[in-house]
């Protein structure tokens, strides 16, 4: 199975995507708070991932979102860690 660029971009959006789902899910489940430093950074790191996936695509609102998403997510972790 050859890897190309389309494949790649696929698994960055989708990995992504967990991510930020994973931190939804546990929030909603009452396993972790909008405190909680796991929260924030799946955030983070989420929204990484979805900003090199808009780039790839050229989507301009999606690459908007997730800046602005992460920004405020890694700001949370800084602010734990200090």
């Amino acid at each position: 199975m050859e890897i190309n660029k389309e494949m790649i971009t696929l698994i960055i959006g989708v990995s992504g995507a967990t991510i930020v789902l994973v931190a939804f899910l546990m929030n909603q489940l009452n396993k972790w708070t909008n405190d909680n430093i796991k929260y924030d950074f799946l955030n983070f790191l989420g929204s990484l991932l979805l900003v090199i996936y808009a780039l790839l695509l050229g989507s301009v609102p999606f690459l908007v979102l997730n800046t602005i998403w992460g920004g405020f997510s890694l700001i949370d972790v800084i602010k734990k860690l200090v």
